[in-house]
């Protein structure tokens, strides 16, 4: 179980959107919010990169999930989805600075969850459409994924999960917060 974890957390900690900024010539991190996530990586780097990023870093995630189911069964699949996320908030690779662990978790509830996730996905899409703030969305879709799994009557392990990865979600979105607060925060197409 710990090698699974120690595993996860190392397929969590690659930094996507970093090597493929990289390959291109580009130090993400010192570019627009300096994030290494799909969104910075879409602001500066273009829609195609950002949505790849995307892409492999809610692969990651679900991998994850997979391997702790595949290998262990039962909540370990939580155990390795968990080190994941840690590996992607704060990767051994990048001195322990990365991402904000929402597309990373996407890929880790889709594998988990399908039903759930496509509802906080529709949050999300509905905020961001709304307001324009891809933080604020993120921010929304993740404090609504422990209600929506309190709803649905999921089993307390994956509503405690949701609720302590909807808080290093919120946790990383601090920044963001003061932002929106201030009036400060980008829009999309800005």
């Amino acid at each position: 179980m710990a090698l699974l974890a120690v595993i996860s957390y190392l397929i969590g900690s690659i930094p996507f959107g970093f090597l493929l900024a990289r390959l291109k010539g580009v130090d993400i991190r010192k570019q627009g919010s300096g994030n290494i996530g799909a969104t910075n990586v879409w602001r500066n780097m273009g829609l195609l990169s950002g949505l790849l990023v995307l892409v492999l870093d809610a692969l990651k995630g679900a991998l994850c999930v997979w391997l702790g189911r595949y290998f262990a069964g039962g909540d370990v699949q939580l155990l390795t989805a968990l080190a994941a996320l840690v590996g992607h908030s704060w990767p051994v690779f990048l001195r322990f600075k990365g991402g904000k662990i929402i597309a990373t978790a996407l890929g880790v509830f889709l594998a988990l969850d399908p039903l759930i996730t496509a509802l906080v996905v529709l949050i999300w899409l509905f905020v961001v459409a709304l307001f324009r703030f891809v933080s604020l969305g993120s921010i929304l879709a993740m404090i609504s994924l422990p209600v929506f799994m309190l709803v649905f009557s999921r089993p307390w392990e994956k509503v405690v999960f949701s609720v302590v990865v909807a808080g290093i979600a919120i946790f990383k979105h601090l920044p963001n917060v003061k932002r929106l607060l201030s009036g400060t925060e980008t829009k999309i197409g800005r």
